[in-house]
């Protein structure tokens, strides 16, 4: 602005001087054309019109000036302020360089390091191969050892099984034929001898009071068992474990654990030993009484084993039904499966003949049949049952078959002829599940079956009447199991309770 402003002082100087200048000039040369003044002074005011027209001219000029040098300094500051920029971002791209030139050698040395743990791996890798190789070859050498050993020692076991078998058989056939003639001097109902090789008989008594109630298990409980010729009872649910009453004072005598799914039928041998309960596990356990523990795990069923029975003479042979279709038979010394029998419905009870060698099931479909345990043929079948067969009961002779249906009826059939002789039904009996199990009394006199109102109901075999209802439970009876003295009869039902009825 200062040097504008001294510009525009000098050239009013210059412009006084030159008018200084000229001014003789003009006073000189006006005179002769005063004549022509007009015209002259038209010029004249032309010329001044047009020295304003330069002046502002020069003034725009200078305004421009100032605008442009005004958008220098501050293109001048912009460019200062990139240059400070640039040189910044310069030095972070040398930083950056420098960082990025630092991370590769670490880069480098890593993967020099990761080729070096590589080399190894593989040589770890290779000598663990081997060592893998050398550890098959042993434990197929030592598997073949074993197979070896073990095929020996089964071979001398069968050896021995062999000549234990035909000891049994031959002492089973001799107990058979005793009981045989036992059976038949029966009167009433009362066996009025007792031999070697038979059960003791005693005539049952018809139960009308509760002795006990007990809290057996956590949710129900499915079966219920008597000893041979004892009052201790065993009971199996939901929970599980299986235990062992005292039916005289009610007390737990002890627990038996090990199942791994839920009790869902017993069986126990002749000497008291052995007992056998089919799970929901799929599996059959066998516990020894006096020490409690598990003596084998039957594995064979491929679905939830329901239904199990013993030889009545022989501790060896265990037949067991499941809903995979099969009944199977299982040899106790040997601790696997001899013989499977397959079939069409499900089965949901079993019983094994006196001489051992039938096998009697009720299924589903509400037919009774009879195999041939060793062969697996089908002897006999009849349709006893409108609906699914929940229970088979063999008399203690042998003699009579007692099945109970969901069609709430109680068929006995003969064992010889498969028909039916007596035929037990009440309008308030009704059946509470597919194994609700029904039982005959130790002289074959009564039957007794619960109901789902919590009533068990006892008939008369032979008059076909109802001789007792006993009322003390209150939800759905499963089981019943009468003692071989005659007295108590056993009831449990879907809360877990059981009740002794003397």
């Amino acid at each position: 602005m200062e040097a504008i402003k001294d510009a525009l002082r000098a050239l009013r100087k210059r412009h006084l001087l030159e008018e200084g200048a000229h001014a003789p000039a003009i006073s000189a040369l006006s005179r002769p054309i005063i004549s022509q003044g007009s015209e002259w002074k038209e010029k004249t005011e032309k010329l001044e019109m047009e020295l304003q027209q330069c002046y502002k001219a020069q003034s725009r000029l200078s305004e421009q000036l100032v605008i442009e040098v005004a958008e220098s300094r501050t293109s001048k500051a912009s460019l200062e302020d990139k240059e400070l920029l640039i040189n910044e971002l310069q030095r972070e791209l040398a930083q950056t360089r420098e960082e990025s030139t630092q991370l590769q050698e670490e880069l480098e040395d890593k993967t020099k390091t990761l080729d070096l743990l590589i080399a190894e791996n593989k040589e770890v890798r290779s000598q663990l191969e081997e060592m893998t190789d050398r550890v098959q070859k042993a434990e197929s050498e030592n598997q073949m050892l074993i197979d070896r050993w073990m095929l020996q020692k089964m071979q001398d076991a069968e050896r021995l099984n062999e000549a234990n078998a035909l000891y049994e058989e031959m002492l089973a056939k001799l107990k058979a034929n005793g009981l045989e003639t036992l059976a038949r001097q029966q009167v009433d109902g009362i066996v009025r001898r007792n031999e070697d090789g038979t059960d003791h008989f005693v005539e049952s008594v018809v139960p009308s009071t509760c002795g006990h109630r007990i809290h057996a298990h956590e949710g129900g409980c499915g079966s219920v068992l008597f000893e041979y010729n004892s009052g201790t009872l065993f009971t199996g649910g939901q929970d599980r474990a299986v235990k062992m009453w005292d039916t005289n004072s009610g007390s737990l005598i002890k627990s038996l654990h090990g199942s791994l799914g839920n009790i869902l039928d017993l069986a126990i041998t002749h000497d008291n030993k052995s007992l056998i309960a089919a799970t929901s596990s799929n599996n059959l356990f066998v516990w020894d009484v006096n020490s409690g523990r598990v003596r084998h795990t039957l594995t064979g069923h491929t679905d939830k084993v329901c239904a199990v029975d013993v030889s009545k003479f022989s501790s060896r042979h265990v037949v067991s039904a499941a809903y995979d279709r099969t009944i199977k038979l299982w040899d106790m010394q040997k601790g696997y499966c001899t013989n499977t029998v397959l079939f069409t419905s499900n089965c949901n009870a079993i019983c094994l003949s006196i001489d051992g060698l039938t096998v009697f099931s009720g299924h589903m479909d509400g037919n009774l049949r009879l195999w041939d345990i060793q062969t697996g043929k089908l002897l006999s079948e009849v349709a006893g049952h409108s609906s699914a067969v929940t229970s088979v009961s063999l008399s203690r002779n042998g003699n009579r078959i007692l099945t109970s249906g969901r069609d709430n009826v109680h068929n006995v059939f003969d064992t010889r002829t498969l028909e039916i002789c007596g035929t037990l039904r009440s309008s308030g009996n009704r059946l509470a599940s597919n194994w609700s199990r029904s039982c005959i009394s130790p002289d074959d006199d009564y039957v007794a079956a619960g109901s789902a109102d919590g009533t068990v109901h006892v008939w008369s075999m032979s008059k076909g009447n109802i001789v007792s209802i006993l009322k003390e439970q209150t939800s759905p009876i499963l089981c019943c199991s009468w003692s071989g003295m005659g007295k108590p009869l056993a009831s449990a039902d879907k809360n877990g309770y059981v009740c002794t009825w003397t």
